[in-house]
């Protein structure tokens, strides 16, 4: 994968961070303000569905970039996707939902921002290129 493709995943990454944190922080407030969205946006499943896409998008831009080498990058992706896919599919941690959500998208972000203001270098073979093995 090109440099520029895998830039293009941390940013949908970071992207969808995002909306996953405006999720949590803003919902309360369009719930005041419009009751008749309220059932909808608390359903189970948009949590779930959110974080069943974040795990692939995530690691497929940090396979396709080989973060996954780096730890500055692996150890808050991977807390993140923890945290996330723990506040949706864990009962028992409903009461912190918000908040283990909220972090774990800003870990997410954080990995994905990492990700992508890091040096990429698309190496290609050449005739001046030596490969010995």
């Amino acid at each position: 994968m090109t440099p520029l493709k895998s830039k293009w995943l941390d940013i949908a990454s970071v992207g969808l961070s995002a909306l996953c944190v405006a999720h949590c922080l803003l919902l309360p407030f369009v719930i005041a303000a419009l009751p008749m969205f309220g059932a909808l946006a608390q359903n189970d499943w948009v949590h779930k569905a959110l974080v069943l896409t974040a795990i692939p998008m995530s690691a497929l831009a940090v396979r396709q970039s080989n973060a996954w080498l780096k730890t500055d990058v692996t150890l808050p992706m991977a807390s993140g996707l923890f945290l996330l896919a723990s506040a949706a599919f864990v009962p028992a941690l409903h009461d912190y939902e918000t908040f283990l959500s909220v972090l774990g998208a800003l870990l997410v972000a954080a990995a994905h921002a990492i990700n992508y203001s890091a040096p990429r270098f698309d190496h290609r073979h050449t005739a001046d290129c030596a490969t010995d093995a």
